[in-house]
């Protein structure tokens, strides 16, 4: 039976301007609120942390050791 993506977490490699599919999912998830970010929204990320975030203002927060994951 296969699977469908819907409604799936994501597993994504980030890179500095691109990011690249490693599991598929819809969505992946905010590393300081949680927030499921559907992957046609997705904008903001680390490479070197890895990890995704929900903002523009949240990535600067994190990236600036502001906000703890």
């Amino acid at each position: 039976m296969l699977m469908s993506s819907a409604d799936k977490t994501a597993k994504l490699y980030y890179g500095p301007s691109s990011f690249r599919v490693l599991r598929p999912g819809n969505h992946v998830l905010c590393a300081v609120t949680g927030e499921a970010i559907a992957l046609a929204e997705l904008r903001y990320w680390s490479a070197e942390r890895q990890e995704a975030y929900a903002s523009c203002e949240i990535a600067t927060r994190r990236l600036l050791g502001l906000d703890r994951a």
